[in-house]
């Protein structure tokens, strides 16, 4: 299965969807900070998301329990691919060059994350 991508307000949905795993439209827009949008808004994104492939629902009366279809580690796997094959040239490499080079990560941050790969193996 192709995923494809999220926009920004597309990602932020799925977000809190992966973070209550289920819930109905009040349950997402509760969790959204204020100013919160329109409920109409809400709605409009999760009939994109569904049309996507990301969520379903189940049907109560009138109300729609939404699910994710896609696990939030299936989608950030995807989006770090895409990431480092588009601004990288496939280089994993490359982008946690550019990382430490930023300061976004320290070398220290590289040795952890080393030391804790070999002790898993």
């Amino acid at each position: 299965m192709k995923i494809q991508t999220l926009t920004k307000a597309e990602e932020q949905v799925m977000q809190y969807l992966w973070k209550i795993e289920k819930g109905f439209l009040k349950d997402i827009l509760d969790l959204f900070p204020e100013p919160k949008p329109h409920t109409n808004t809400v709605s409009t994104i999760l009939k994109v998301l569904k049309d996507k492939e990301f969520v379903d629902y189940d049907v109560y009366g009138r109300q729609h329990e939404y699910f994710p279809l896609i696990s939030k580690e299936q989608y950030s796997g995807k989006t770090m691919k895409s990431l480092v094959k588009n601004y990288f040239k496939g280089s994993y490499k490359s982008a946690v060059s550019f990382l430490v080079e930023k300061n976004e990560m320290t070398v220290e941050d590289l040795e952890m994350l080393l030391n804790e790969f070999k002790n898993k193996n």
